[in-house]
């Protein structure tokens, strides 16, 4: 009898494939929220993330972002970092994510429902309100991130399921309107 033995490639192949994956998507995010998107193997991502920046996969910033391509190092866009905590906080139940379309940073699909996460910077909280106003096809339940949890009183969004605001950390806040009382 013949047993056939893997090498550390073929055992890690899912995870550096998904792992570039997640690079090329999210351009700039650390290597915290890197390894985050693997629960349970964290430190093994950890290992895999620094063996693919040795052989030349990957390459880090300055500031701590990795990229797919040295070309692509023009500085991580805060708000999609941001998105990518909060799609963090709950990757244990998400069953596919990708990149969205603007104004949604990520859609994500989690527990059988769609979901948008939408980052609202101060100061354009009436243009992407605007925005999401009009009706869309297949569109799904709401996150969205706002720099500050004043925001909201702001903000009057169709199919919100709630709101939250991002800490440095990457410590996520959530939030709900209260409904207004009919007189």
């Amino acid at each position: 009898m013949v047993i056939l033995l893997k090498n550390r490639a073929a055992i890690y192949q899912r995870e550096a494939a998904e792992m570039l994956h997640n690079i090329s998507l999210y351009p700039g995010l650390t290597e915290n929220q890197l390894c985050r998107f693997f629960p349970e193997k964290e430190a093994t991502a950890k290992v895999l993330l620094a063996h693919m920046l040795k052989e030349g996969r990957v390459f880090c910033d300055r500031n701590g972002g990795y990229y797919a391509n040295q070309e692509a190092q023009n500085g991580a866009d805060k708000d999609l970092s941001r998105c990518v905590w909060v799609l963090l906080d709950f990757i244990d139940q998400v069953e596919y994510h990708t990149v969205g379309e603007f104004p949604a940073a990520i859609l994500c699909f989690a527990n059988g429902e769609l979901y948008e996460i939408v980052p609202i910077p101060q100061g354009k909280e009436t243009m992407i309100c605007q925005l999401l106003r009009q009706p869309q096809k297949d569109a799904g339940k709401r996150i969205v991130v706002v720099d500050d949890a004043a925001q909201i009183e702001l903000l009057d969004i169709p199919q919100v399921a709630g709101f939250c605001t991002v800490a440095e950390d990457g410590t996520v806040s959530y939030y709900k309107k209260e409904a207004a009382l009919e007189s």
